[in-house]
């Protein structure tokens, strides 16, 4: 009843196997480098091994490498080139190895602060455009809005001034014949007295 594994199954497993690997052989070039006397150190493991730093500082390697570090230690000798102790040298090299790695570390975080800013950057541009691009559309609205408002407006008011005009001309007519009237109801009211 053991169906066909799953692709994800197939990578997991061969990551642990990977994993167990690349643990024994650090594990076996601790004992190596102990059993010739090489100064035991987490970065000289690794160089050695071919692995990368955190897996000789990732737990159950981490305790063998002091392990063996600590019996080094309790078993001093001189180094005859440096004239130092092998843990001196080795906590020397540890720290120069360490300052290496604090300003490979600086850079790349100063380097991915810059690019998360440019990105940001250019987030913050397209949302600022977005918005700018809405806000002329709207005017861009309103202004067609009030054109057409203009225009009617001006119609009403060129028919409103031609009423007018019109008005004006029946209230002169209607005065001018009023005048007319009164002066001939006068005209008859002076005849006939």
């Amino acid at each position: 009843m053991t169906g066909k594994r799953q692709p994800s199954q197939v990578l997991a497993d061969s990551r642990r196997r990977d994993s167990r690997e690349k643990r024994a052989k650090v594990l076996a070039v601790v004992d190596a480098m102990a059993a010739r006397g090489d100064a035991v150190t987490f970065t000289a493991v690794a160089k050695v091994a071919g692995v990368s730093n955190w897996l000789v500082y990732a737990e159950g390697v981490r305790e063998h490498i002091e392990a063996a570090r600590t019996r080094q230690a309790a078993q001093p000798r001189r180094d005859a080139q440096a004239g130092l102790s092998s843990s001196a040298a080795s906590l020397a090299t540890d720290l120069e190895l360490s300052k290496q790695q604090v300003t490979a570390l600086r850079t790349e975080r100063d380097q991915l602060k810059a690019a998360l800013q440019r990105q940001l950057g250019q987030q913050l541009d397209q949302a600022g455009s977005a918005g700018l691009i809405e806000r002329v559309d709207e005017l861009t609205r309103q202004h067609a809005e009030l054109t057409v408002e203009r225009d009617t407006l001006r119609r009403e008011k060129a028919e409103l001034e031609e009423r007018l005009a019109e008005t004006e001309e029946d209230l002169a007519a209607a005065r001018s014949s009023l005048r007319r009237m009164i002066r001939a109801e006068n005209a008859d009211h002076a005849g006939g007295a």
